[in-house]
C-alpha cells in the first residue's frame, strides 16, 4: 500500500518541518502566543463552564478491543479506609486513607495524539527518526511532556448544525467549504493559533447506541466521518494550532479511496506537527454555543505530562 499522489502534492504544501526551527518539539502549538492566549480569556464572559470528556470508566468505555493493546482504563483499589498513622482497633482519631491506581492506555478515551503517535517512511515530525521511540523509555524526543500547557482560543465548527441536520453520515468527509460553512454558521472570524473542536454528531451514535456502533458505525461498516485531505489543507491555511472532533478515528475512514485511508494523521501530526484529539463529546457544547449564540470561547485542555508518552487523556474545559 502506498499513499496517493494526491496526498504528496498536498504533502508539498503543508509540510512544516523546519518552520520553528531544527529542535521543535511543538509543532503548531508555536502558534498559541502570550497575545493568543490573552486574546482567548478575554472571551470569559459569564464563567459559564462545559466539559468536553468522556467518562473514564472500564465498562462501556469507547475501547473495544478493535485496536491492539487499547483497553478501557482498570482501577483498582490499594487501601481502604486504612490508619497509615497506626490505629489497629479503628477507634482513634488518627486520619485514614482510601488509594486507588489505575491501569490504561493514554489513548483510552477524550485524550490527545502527541506528535509522536504517528510516524511513516519510519519517520517523526520534523524529521525525527522513529528510533527515538524506544520500549523503555517511550518516546524518548518527542514525548508528551514537551506540551506544558494546551490553552487558548477554542472555536466549535458544528457541520451538521450548518447543514440544517442532528449528525453526519458515517461516510461523509468534511471538506474545506464544509469548514467554510460552519465558520460563517458560527459567526466565527479564524486567527492563527486557534484550537478547532470539530463536531460531526458521532457522540450522538455512542450515547444511543453503544460504544461497539460508535467505533465501527451504525451499521457496523467500519465508515467514520471526519475531516479529509481538502480540510488538512485548511487548516494548515488558517494557522490552525490544534484540532479534536468527537469521533474514535478522527478522519473520514476510509476515504474516497483505500490508498489514502489514515492519511490524514500522516498529514497532521508527522508532516504539520498539529496536535489532534479524539473522543471529545461535543453534543453539550453545541447546545450551549446555540444557547448563547457565540462558538468561541476559552478552551483549557492541557495533557498530563506523561515522560516518554504518545498521547494524553484529557478533561477539556471550555469557558464562556
Amino acid at each position: 500500500m502506498s499513499f496517493s499522489p494526491a496526498f504528496f502534492a498536498v504533502r508539498e504544501r503543508v509540510r512544516n518541518w523546519g518552520r520553528w526551527g531544527p529542535d521543535d518539539r511543538l509543532g503548531t502549538l508555536n502558534l498559541i502566543d502570550d497575545t493568543a492566549v490573552a486574546r482567548a480569556a478575554s472571551l470569559v464572559r459569564t464563567g459559564r463552564r462545559v466539559s468536553c470528556a468522556l467518562d473514564l470508566k472500564h465498562e462501556g468505555g469507547v475501547q473495544i478491543g478493535q485496536m491492539h493493546g487499547r483497553i478501557n482504563p482498570l482501577h483498582a483499589m490499594v487501601k481502604i479506609d486504612s490508619p497509615d498513622l497506626g490505629d489497629p482497633d479503628g477507634r482513634g482519631l488518627v486520619p485514614h486513607f482510601s488509594d486507588d491506581i489505575v491501569t490504561m492506555p493514554l489513548q483510552a478515551a477524550t485524550h490527545w495524539d502527541g506528535l509522536s503517535h504517528v510516524s511513516y517512511e519510519h519517520t517523526l515530525y520534523n524529521g525525527v527518526s522513529v528510533d527515538t521511540v524506544t520500549a523503555v523509555g517511550g518516546a524518548t524526543v518527542l514525548g508528551i511532556e514537551n506540551v506544558r500547557w494546551l490553552t487558548g482560543r477554542g472555536v466549535l465548527l458544528d457541520v451538521p448544525a450548518a447543514r440544517g441536520v442532528e449528525r453526519l453520515p458515517s461516510d461523509c468527509e468534511i471538506t474545506g467549504a464544509d469548514l467554510d460553512d460552519a465558520a460563517r454558521f458560527g459567526g466565527v472570524q479564524m486567527r492563527p493559533g486557534d484550537i478547532v473542536l470539530l463536531r460531526t454528531g458521532r457522540m450522538q451514535v455512542f450515547r444511543e447506541m453503544g460504544a461497539a456502533e460508535y467505533v465501527t458505525g451504525p451499521d457496523r461498516d467500519g465508515t467514520s466521518p471526519g475531516p479529509g485531505l481538502e480540510a488538512v489543507e485548511w487548516f494548515h491555511g488558517h494557522d490552525v494550532a490544534a484540532v479534536a472532533n468527537d469521533t474514535y478515528i478522527f478522519e473520514a475512514f476510509p476515504g474516497p479511496s483505500w490508498d489514502d485511508a489514515l492519511a490524514v494523521h500522516c498529514l497532521h501530526v508527522v508532516d504539520m506537527g498539529l496536535t489532534q484529539g479524539q473522543n471529545w463529546d461535543l453534543e453539550e457544547l453545541s447546545a450551549a454555543c446555540a444557547e448563547v449564540g457565540r462558538y468561541e470561547f476559552l478552551l483549557a485542555a492541557n495533557p498530563e505530562p506523561f515522560v516518554g508518552g504518545c498521547g494524553s487523556p484529557v478533561n477539556p474545559v471550555v469557558i464562556f
